[in-house]
Protein backbone atom coordinates (compact mmCIF):
# COMPACT_ATOMS: atom_id res chain seq x y z
CA UNK A 1 0.00 0.00 0.00
CA UNK A 2 1.17 3.54 -0.77
CA UNK A 3 2.78 5.36 2.12
CA UNK A 4 0.24 7.90 3.37
CA UNK A 5 2.91 10.54 3.81
CA UNK A 6 4.38 10.14 0.32
CA UNK A 7 1.34 10.91 -1.82
CA UNK A 8 -1.15 13.79 -1.93
CA UNK A 9 -4.44 13.63 -3.87
CA UNK A 10 -6.20 16.45 -5.70
CA UNK A 11 -9.66 15.80 -7.15
CA UNK A 12 -10.90 18.16 -9.86
CA UNK A 13 -14.61 18.64 -9.18
CA UNK A 14 -15.38 22.10 -10.51
CA UNK A 15 -16.49 21.52 -14.09
CA UNK A 16 -19.87 22.77 -15.27
CA UNK A 17 -20.83 19.50 -16.94
CA UNK A 18 -23.34 21.37 -19.10
CA UNK A 19 -24.12 18.35 -21.33
CA UNK A 20 -25.97 16.81 -18.37
CA UNK A 21 -28.45 19.64 -18.82
CA UNK A 22 -30.92 20.09 -15.97
CA UNK A 23 -29.24 17.39 -13.84
CA UNK A 24 -26.53 19.99 -13.16
CA UNK A 25 -28.80 23.02 -12.99
CA UNK A 26 -28.83 22.84 -9.20
CA UNK A 27 -25.65 20.88 -8.44
CA UNK A 28 -22.07 20.25 -9.54
CA UNK A 29 -21.57 17.34 -11.93
CA UNK A 30 -19.68 15.19 -9.37
CA UNK A 31 -22.65 15.58 -6.98
CA UNK A 32 -25.17 14.07 -9.42
CA UNK A 33 -26.79 10.96 -7.88
CA UNK A 34 -25.80 7.62 -9.38
CA UNK A 35 -26.87 4.03 -8.92
CA UNK A 36 -29.57 4.75 -6.37
CA UNK A 37 -27.52 5.57 -3.27
CA UNK A 38 -24.27 7.02 -4.61
CA UNK A 39 -23.06 10.23 -6.14
CA UNK A 40 -20.56 10.29 -8.99
CA UNK A 41 -17.69 11.60 -6.85
CA UNK A 42 -18.08 8.65 -4.46
CA UNK A 43 -16.12 6.52 -6.92
CA UNK A 44 -13.00 8.72 -6.90
CA UNK A 45 -13.22 9.25 -3.14
CA UNK A 46 -13.61 5.54 -2.46
CA UNK A 47 -10.70 4.61 -4.76
CA UNK A 48 -8.57 7.03 -2.77
CA UNK A 49 -9.86 5.60 0.52
CA UNK A 50 -9.18 2.02 -0.60
CA UNK A 51 -5.58 2.95 -1.43
CA UNK A 52 -5.08 4.14 2.14
CA UNK A 53 -4.48 7.74 1.10
CA UNK A 54 -5.53 10.26 3.71
CA UNK A 55 -4.75 13.78 2.48
CA UNK A 56 -7.17 14.98 -0.18
CA UNK A 57 -7.99 18.34 -1.71
CA UNK A 58 -11.23 18.71 -3.70
CA UNK A 59 -11.16 21.60 -6.17
CA UNK A 60 -14.67 22.99 -6.52
CA UNK A 61 -16.13 25.82 -8.55
CA UNK A 62 -19.53 25.45 -10.24
CA UNK A 63 -22.56 25.24 -7.88
CA UNK A 64 -20.48 23.71 -5.09
CA UNK A 65 -22.99 23.72 -2.20
CA UNK A 66 -24.55 20.32 -2.91
CA UNK A 67 -21.09 18.81 -3.31
CA UNK A 68 -19.78 20.45 -0.15
CA UNK A 69 -22.75 19.15 1.85
CA UNK A 70 -22.15 15.70 0.46
CA UNK A 71 -18.46 15.69 1.36
CA UNK A 72 -19.05 17.06 4.84
CA UNK A 73 -16.05 16.31 7.05
CA UNK A 74 -15.01 13.36 4.91
CA UNK A 75 -16.02 10.94 7.64
CA UNK A 76 -17.93 8.70 5.22
CA UNK A 77 -14.63 7.81 3.52
CA UNK A 78 -12.43 7.76 6.61
CA UNK A 79 -10.88 11.18 6.01
CA UNK A 80 -11.17 12.43 9.59
CA UNK A 81 -8.50 12.30 12.27
CA UNK A 82 -5.26 13.91 13.28
CA UNK A 83 -3.39 12.84 10.14
CA UNK A 84 -6.37 12.63 7.79
CA UNK A 85 -8.44 15.22 6.02
CA UNK A 86 -10.39 16.31 2.97
CA UNK A 87 -10.20 20.00 2.13
CA UNK A 88 -12.56 21.95 -0.14
CA UNK A 89 -10.52 24.22 -2.42
CA UNK A 90 -12.62 26.87 -4.26
CA UNK A 91 -11.12 29.52 -6.59
CA UNK A 92 -9.45 32.23 -4.54
CA UNK A 93 -8.14 34.88 -6.91
CA UNK A 94 -11.28 36.99 -6.94
CA UNK A 95 -15.05 37.15 -6.98
CA UNK A 96 -15.73 37.53 -10.73
CA UNK A 97 -16.42 34.68 -13.13
CA UNK A 98 -13.23 35.63 -14.95
CA UNK A 99 -11.32 34.83 -11.77
CA UNK A 100 -12.58 31.25 -11.73
CA UNK A 101 -10.29 28.37 -12.58
CA UNK A 102 -9.38 28.80 -16.24
CA UNK A 103 -8.45 25.15 -16.75
CA UNK A 104 -7.14 22.08 -14.97
CA UNK A 105 -3.58 23.37 -14.67
CA UNK A 106 -4.76 26.79 -13.51
CA UNK A 107 -6.89 25.11 -10.84
CA UNK A 108 -3.89 23.27 -9.46
CA UNK A 109 -1.68 26.37 -9.78
CA UNK A 110 -4.11 28.37 -7.63
CA UNK A 111 -3.66 25.80 -4.88
CA UNK A 112 0.11 25.54 -4.77
CA UNK A 113 0.02 26.66 -1.14
CA UNK A 114 -2.11 23.62 -0.27
CA UNK A 115 0.38 21.35 -2.06
CA UNK A 116 3.33 22.89 -0.23
CA UNK A 117 1.50 22.63 3.10
CA UNK A 118 1.17 18.87 2.56
CA UNK A 119 4.68 17.77 1.47
CA UNK A 120 4.54 14.61 -0.62
CA UNK A 121 6.80 12.79 -3.05
CA UNK A 122 3.99 12.30 -5.56
CA UNK A 123 0.71 13.98 -6.33
CA UNK A 124 -2.23 12.05 -7.78
CA UNK A 125 -4.57 14.21 -9.84
CA UNK A 126 -8.06 12.84 -10.46
CA UNK A 127 -11.36 13.88 -11.98
CA UNK A 128 -14.39 13.69 -9.72
CA UNK A 129 -16.85 12.76 -12.46
CA UNK A 130 -15.90 9.28 -13.63
CA UNK A 131 -17.33 5.85 -12.79
CA UNK A 132 -14.50 3.35 -12.27
CA UNK A 133 -12.36 1.31 -9.89
CA UNK A 134 -8.60 1.74 -10.00
CA UNK A 135 -5.70 0.45 -7.92
CA UNK A 136 -3.69 3.58 -7.21
CA UNK A 137 -1.06 1.50 -5.37
CA UNK A 138 -0.17 -0.25 -8.61
CA UNK A 139 -0.19 2.97 -10.61
CA UNK A 140 2.19 4.72 -8.21
CA UNK A 141 4.42 1.62 -8.11
CA UNK A 142 4.60 1.70 -11.94
CA UNK A 143 5.39 5.42 -11.82
CA UNK A 144 8.30 4.83 -9.48
CA UNK A 145 9.60 1.75 -11.28
CA UNK A 146 9.86 3.62 -14.56
CA UNK A 147 11.37 6.70 -12.91
CA UNK A 148 8.65 8.76 -14.55
CA UNK A 149 8.10 12.46 -14.08
CA UNK A 150 4.45 12.00 -15.06
CA UNK A 151 2.32 8.89 -15.44
CA UNK A 152 -0.99 9.08 -17.31
CA UNK A 153 -3.79 6.56 -16.80
CA UNK A 154 -4.82 5.43 -20.29
CA UNK A 155 -7.16 2.90 -21.85
CA UNK A 156 -8.14 1.70 -25.31
CA UNK A 157 -11.37 3.24 -26.64
CA UNK A 158 -13.09 2.85 -30.02
CA UNK A 159 -11.53 5.04 -32.67
CA UNK A 160 -14.91 6.68 -33.20
CA UNK A 161 -14.69 8.07 -29.65
CA UNK A 162 -11.06 9.18 -29.53
CA UNK A 163 -11.99 12.74 -30.52
CA UNK A 164 -13.46 13.17 -27.03
CA UNK A 165 -10.15 12.52 -25.24
CA UNK A 166 -6.51 13.32 -25.04
CA UNK A 167 -4.70 10.68 -27.09
CA UNK A 168 -1.20 9.32 -26.62
CA UNK A 169 1.16 7.40 -28.89
CA UNK A 170 3.59 5.20 -26.94
CA UNK A 171 6.81 3.34 -27.70
CA UNK A 172 7.60 -0.27 -26.76
CA UNK A 173 8.50 0.77 -23.21
CA UNK A 174 5.16 2.49 -22.63
CA UNK A 175 6.66 5.96 -22.81
CA UNK A 176 4.37 8.53 -24.42
CA UNK A 177 6.19 10.03 -27.40
CA UNK A 178 3.36 12.01 -29.01
CA UNK A 179 0.21 13.63 -27.69
CA UNK A 180 -2.90 15.03 -29.32
CA UNK A 181 -5.73 16.66 -27.39
CA UNK A 182 -9.12 15.60 -28.79
CA UNK A 183 -7.81 14.79 -32.29
CA UNK A 184 -10.24 15.00 -35.19
CA UNK A 185 -8.44 12.19 -37.03
CA UNK A 186 -7.46 9.19 -34.93
CA UNK A 187 -3.81 8.10 -35.01
CA UNK A 188 -4.18 5.95 -31.91
CA UNK A 189 -6.93 4.38 -29.82
CA UNK A 190 -5.16 5.01 -26.50
CA UNK A 191 -7.09 7.64 -24.56
CA UNK A 192 -6.34 9.58 -21.41
CA UNK A 193 -8.59 8.87 -18.42
CA UNK A 194 -7.82 12.20 -16.76
CA UNK A 195 -5.88 10.38 -14.02
CA UNK A 196 -2.26 11.42 -13.42
CA UNK A 197 0.63 10.78 -11.07
CA UNK A 198 3.19 13.61 -10.89
CA UNK A 199 6.44 13.91 -9.06
CA UNK A 200 5.43 16.81 -6.86
CA UNK A 201 8.57 18.88 -7.31
CA UNK A 202 8.42 18.36 -11.04
CA UNK A 203 4.79 19.49 -11.13
CA UNK A 204 5.52 22.62 -9.12
CA UNK A 205 8.38 23.49 -11.47
CA UNK A 206 6.16 22.99 -14.53
CA UNK A 207 3.40 25.18 -13.09
CA UNK A 208 5.83 27.99 -12.30
CA UNK A 209 7.29 28.27 -15.79
CA UNK A 210 4.40 29.69 -17.81
CA UNK A 211 1.25 30.91 -16.11
CA UNK A 212 -0.51 31.24 -19.46
CA UNK A 213 -0.57 27.45 -19.66
CA UNK A 214 -3.94 26.71 -18.09
CA UNK A 215 -4.70 23.12 -19.11
CA UNK A 216 -2.83 19.86 -18.61
CA UNK A 217 -3.96 18.18 -21.83
CA UNK A 218 -3.53 21.22 -24.04
CA UNK A 219 -0.38 22.69 -22.55
CA UNK A 220 1.59 20.96 -19.81
CA UNK A 221 1.48 17.36 -21.01
CA UNK A 222 2.73 18.10 -24.54
CA UNK A 223 5.63 20.09 -23.06
CA UNK A 224 6.42 17.35 -20.56
CA UNK A 225 6.32 14.65 -23.27
CA UNK A 226 8.71 16.64 -25.44
CA UNK A 227 11.28 17.20 -22.70
CA UNK A 228 10.89 14.63 -19.92
CA UNK A 229 9.76 11.13 -18.91
CA UNK A 230 6.02 10.69 -19.37
CA UNK A 231 4.65 7.14 -19.28
CA UNK A 232 1.25 5.56 -19.89
CA UNK A 233 -0.32 3.39 -17.23
CA UNK A 234 -2.58 0.91 -19.07
CA UNK A 235 -6.01 0.35 -17.54
CA UNK A 236 -8.22 -2.57 -18.56
CA UNK A 237 -11.23 -2.37 -16.23
CA UNK A 238 -14.54 -0.52 -16.35
CA UNK A 239 -14.27 3.24 -16.72
CA UNK A 240 -16.85 5.66 -18.02
CA UNK A 241 -16.92 9.42 -18.32
CA UNK A 242 -20.58 10.14 -17.54
CA UNK A 243 -20.47 13.63 -18.99
CA UNK A 244 -23.42 13.17 -21.35
CA UNK A 245 -27.01 12.14 -20.68
CA UNK A 246 -26.59 9.02 -22.83
CA UNK A 247 -23.35 7.97 -21.07
CA UNK A 248 -24.88 8.65 -17.65
CA UNK A 249 -27.99 6.62 -18.47
CA UNK A 250 -25.90 3.77 -19.91
CA UNK A 251 -23.63 3.57 -16.85
CA UNK A 252 -26.70 3.24 -14.63
CA UNK A 253 -28.09 0.55 -16.93
CA UNK A 254 -24.74 -1.28 -16.77
CA UNK A 255 -25.43 -1.86 -13.07
CA UNK A 256 -28.46 -3.97 -13.97
CA UNK A 257 -26.87 -6.42 -16.40
CA UNK A 258 -26.67 -10.05 -15.30
CA UNK A 259 -22.96 -10.12 -16.14
CA UNK A 260 -22.37 -6.57 -14.88
CA UNK A 261 -18.73 -5.50 -14.90
CA UNK A 262 -19.59 -2.56 -12.64
CA UNK A 263 -20.28 -3.42 -9.02
CA UNK A 264 -19.97 -0.55 -6.55
CA UNK A 265 -20.47 -2.82 -3.54
CA UNK A 266 -17.77 -5.30 -4.60
CA UNK A 267 -15.51 -2.42 -5.53
CA UNK A 268 -15.78 -1.00 -2.03
CA UNK A 269 -17.46 2.20 -3.19
CA UNK A 270 -18.84 4.00 -0.17
CA UNK A 271 -21.70 6.53 -0.22
CA UNK A 272 -22.36 9.21 2.36
CA UNK A 273 -25.39 7.94 4.24
CA UNK A 274 -26.31 11.47 5.30
CA UNK A 275 -28.95 13.06 3.07
CA UNK A 276 -29.87 16.72 2.95
CA UNK A 277 -33.64 16.84 2.57
CA UNK A 278 -34.92 20.43 2.27
CA UNK A 279 -32.18 21.66 4.58
CA UNK A 280 -32.64 18.85 7.11
CA UNK A 281 -30.05 16.12 7.60
CA UNK A 282 -31.49 12.61 7.35
CA UNK A 283 -29.77 9.25 7.28
CA UNK A 284 -30.36 6.66 4.56
CA UNK A 285 -30.22 3.76 7.05
CA UNK A 286 -33.13 5.37 8.92
CA UNK A 287 -35.40 4.85 5.92
CA UNK A 288 -37.61 1.76 6.20
CA UNK A 289 -36.91 -1.23 3.98
CA UNK A 290 -38.36 -1.11 0.49
CA UNK A 291 -41.94 -2.37 0.42
CA UNK A 292 -43.32 -4.44 -2.43
CA UNK A 293 -47.12 -4.52 -2.43
CA UNK A 294 -49.18 -7.53 -3.45
CA UNK A 295 -49.53 -7.63 -7.22
CA UNK A 296 -46.52 -5.46 -8.02
CA UNK A 297 -44.04 -6.62 -10.65
CA UNK A 298 -40.31 -5.85 -10.49
CA UNK A 299 -37.79 -7.15 -13.05
CA UNK A 300 -34.07 -6.49 -13.43
CA UNK A 301 -34.11 -3.33 -11.35
CA UNK A 302 -32.29 -1.72 -8.43
CA UNK A 303 -34.69 -0.63 -5.68
CA UNK A 304 -33.35 1.43 -2.76
CA UNK A 305 -34.51 1.65 0.85
CA UNK A 306 -37.73 3.52 1.53
CA UNK A 307 -39.24 2.77 -1.89
CA UNK A 308 -42.85 1.62 -2.16
CA UNK A 309 -43.63 -0.41 -5.27
CA UNK A 310 -47.29 -1.01 -6.04
CA UNK A 311 -47.02 -1.02 -9.85
CA UNK A 312 -44.50 -2.36 -12.38
CA UNK A 313 -40.77 -1.55 -12.51
CA UNK A 314 -38.54 -3.00 -15.24
CA UNK A 315 -34.84 -2.41 -15.92
CA UNK A 316 -34.73 0.76 -13.81
CA UNK A 317 -32.74 2.33 -10.97
CA UNK A 318 -34.74 3.83 -8.09
CA UNK A 319 -33.14 5.98 -5.39
CA UNK A 320 -34.45 5.97 -1.78
CA UNK A 321 -38.05 7.00 -1.13
CA UNK A 322 -39.55 6.51 -4.60
CA UNK A 323 -43.25 5.58 -4.68
CA UNK A 324 -44.62 3.78 -7.72
CA UNK A 325 -48.40 3.72 -7.26
CA UNK A 326 -50.87 1.04 -8.40
CA UNK A 327 -51.10 0.57 -12.15
CA UNK A 328 -48.02 2.72 -12.79
CA UNK A 329 -45.28 1.42 -15.10
CA UNK A 330 -41.59 2.39 -14.98
CA UNK A 331 -39.29 1.08 -17.75
CA UNK A 332 -35.63 1.74 -18.59
CA UNK A 333 -35.60 4.77 -16.30
CA UNK A 334 -33.66 6.40 -13.48
CA UNK A 335 -35.56 7.97 -10.58
CA UNK A 336 -33.84 10.12 -7.97
CA UNK A 337 -34.87 10.43 -4.32
CA UNK A 338 -38.52 10.70 -3.24
CA UNK A 339 -40.16 10.80 -6.67
CA UNK A 340 -43.83 9.85 -6.92
CA UNK A 341 -45.26 8.07 -9.95
CA UNK A 342 -49.04 8.40 -9.85
CA UNK A 343 -51.63 5.71 -10.46
CA UNK A 344 -51.70 4.48 -14.03
CA UNK A 345 -48.78 6.69 -15.07
CA UNK A 346 -46.09 5.37 -17.41
CA UNK A 347 -42.40 6.27 -17.59
CA UNK A 348 -40.26 4.97 -20.45
CA UNK A 349 -36.61 5.94 -20.99
CA UNK A 350 -36.88 8.80 -18.50
CA UNK A 351 -34.69 10.39 -15.83
CA UNK A 352 -36.53 12.02 -12.93
CA UNK A 353 -34.68 14.40 -10.63
CA UNK A 354 -35.47 14.55 -6.90
CA UNK A 355 -39.04 14.85 -5.68
CA UNK A 356 -40.57 14.92 -9.16
CA UNK A 357 -44.29 14.09 -9.11
CA UNK A 358 -45.90 12.38 -12.08
CA UNK A 359 -49.67 12.85 -12.18
CA UNK A 360 -52.23 10.09 -12.50
CA UNK A 361 -52.31 8.46 -15.97
CA UNK A 362 -49.54 10.74 -17.29
CA UNK A 363 -47.16 9.29 -19.87
CA UNK A 364 -43.49 10.34 -20.01
CA UNK A 365 -41.66 9.03 -23.07
CA UNK A 366 -44.55 8.14 -25.33
CA UNK A 367 -44.34 7.09 -28.97
CA UNK A 368 -41.57 5.56 -31.07
CA UNK A 369 -40.02 8.82 -32.29
CA UNK A 370 -36.55 8.68 -30.75
CA UNK A 371 -34.91 10.49 -33.65
CA UNK A 372 -36.46 13.94 -33.15
CA UNK A 373 -33.70 15.58 -31.12
CA UNK A 374 -34.39 18.22 -28.51
CA UNK A 375 -34.89 21.54 -30.27
CA UNK A 376 -33.06 23.67 -27.70
CA UNK A 377 -30.30 21.18 -26.89
CA UNK A 378 -29.86 18.86 -29.88
CA UNK A 379 -26.42 17.70 -28.70
CA UNK A 380 -27.74 16.80 -25.23
CA UNK A 381 -30.86 14.77 -25.96
CA UNK A 382 -30.89 12.72 -29.14
CA UNK A 383 -31.37 9.05 -28.15
CA UNK A 384 -34.94 9.17 -26.85
CA UNK A 385 -34.25 9.95 -23.18
CA UNK A 386 -36.51 12.54 -21.55
CA UNK A 387 -35.40 14.64 -18.56
CA UNK A 388 -37.75 15.68 -15.77
CA UNK A 389 -36.18 18.28 -13.46
CA UNK A 390 -36.17 18.59 -9.69
CA UNK A 391 -39.62 18.93 -8.06
CA UNK A 392 -41.46 19.07 -11.37
CA UNK A 393 -45.19 18.36 -11.09
CA UNK A 394 -46.46 16.72 -14.26
CA UNK A 395 -50.23 17.21 -14.64
CA UNK A 396 -52.67 14.34 -14.54
CA UNK A 397 -53.15 12.84 -17.99
CA UNK A 398 -50.20 14.69 -19.58
CA UNK A 399 -48.35 13.11 -22.52
CA UNK A 400 -44.63 13.92 -22.85
CA UNK A 401 -42.70 12.56 -25.83
CA UNK A 402 -39.06 11.62 -26.42
CA UNK A 403 -35.99 13.84 -26.00
CA UNK A 404 -38.02 16.33 -23.98
CA UNK A 405 -36.87 18.56 -21.12
CA UNK A 406 -39.10 19.59 -18.22
CA UNK A 407 -37.26 22.31 -16.34
CA UNK A 408 -36.88 22.10 -12.53
CA UNK A 409 -39.84 23.33 -10.45
CA UNK A 410 -42.22 23.37 -13.41
CA UNK A 411 -45.83 23.16 -12.21
CA UNK A 412 -49.12 22.43 -13.96
CA UNK A 413 -49.58 26.09 -14.91
CA UNK A 414 -46.24 26.03 -16.80
CA UNK A 415 -47.47 23.40 -19.27
CA UNK A 416 -48.97 25.12 -22.35
CA UNK A 417 -51.03 21.97 -22.98
CA UNK A 418 -51.25 18.40 -21.77
CA UNK A 419 -49.15 17.25 -24.73
CA UNK A 420 -45.43 17.93 -24.98
CA UNK A 421 -44.26 16.62 -28.34
CA UNK A 422 -40.91 14.89 -28.88
CA UNK A 423 -38.01 17.35 -28.82
CA UNK A 424 -39.96 20.07 -27.00
CA UNK A 425 -39.21 21.64 -23.60
CA UNK A 426 -41.28 23.13 -20.78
Amino acid sequence: MISNESTLVLILAGGVGSRLNNLVQTRAKPAVPFGGIYRIIDFSLSNVMNAGLTQVGVLTQYKPLSLMRHLGTGEAWGFTGRTRGVKILPPRTGSKDSDWYQGTADAVRQNIDFIKAHPAKELILLSGDHIYKMDFDDMVASHRQKNADVTVGMMVVPESEIHQFGAGITNDEGRIVEWEEKPKVARTNLASMGIYVFNTEYLLEMLSQDKDETDFGMHLLPRAIENHNVFAYPFHGYWRDVGTIQAYWQANMDLLKEDAVISPEKWGIRPNVEENVRGRIAYSPDRPPARFAAGCNVKGSMISAGCVIEGEVTNSVLSPGVHVKPGAVVRDSILFHDCIVGEGACLDLTILDKRAMIGKNAIIGYGDDKETVNVKYPSHLYTGITLVGKEVEVPEGARVGRNCILQPWSKEADFPSLEVKSGESV
